[in-house]
């Protein structure tokens, strides 16, 4: 049995992962995959994510966890909600910058 990531690095993903799915289903509800299914999907996803509280950004993952058709919904709603993230959630949107900005230096460095 995995065990479950329950940590507060976890907890705010799961946060901005609502609030982005939420932003882009306000605006599309003809989706090949429904509202609450990839916001379940992607909870669960993290819940038993092998980097745990140590994370990067999706984009910064070296490990891409996600049955494909799930993976295509994520990315279009990453791009529809990024930008919209800073009007409708500012402190979660630069929490995140600052993250994934983190995540891009650590990995240059892995790499030298």
């Amino acid at each position: 049995m995995v065990k479950k990531n329950t940590g507060p690095k976890i907890q705010e993903e799961k946060r901005t992962i609502r609030a982005m799915i939420d932003i882009y289903y306000k605006n599309h509800e003809a989706t090949k995959i429904n509202k609450q299914m990839l916001l379940t999907y992607s909870h669960l996803r993290l819940d038993v994510c092998r980097f745990g509280e140590e994370k990067p950004t999706c984009k910064q993952c070296p490990v891409h966890c996600y049955r494909p058709d799930y993976k295509e919904q994520m990315k279009q709603v990453m791009r529809y909600s990024g930008p919209r993230m800073l009007l409708y959630h500012p402190v979660l949107a630069v929490k995140h910058l600052l993250k994934e900005n983190k995540s891009k230096k650590s990995s240059q460095n892995l790499g030298n």
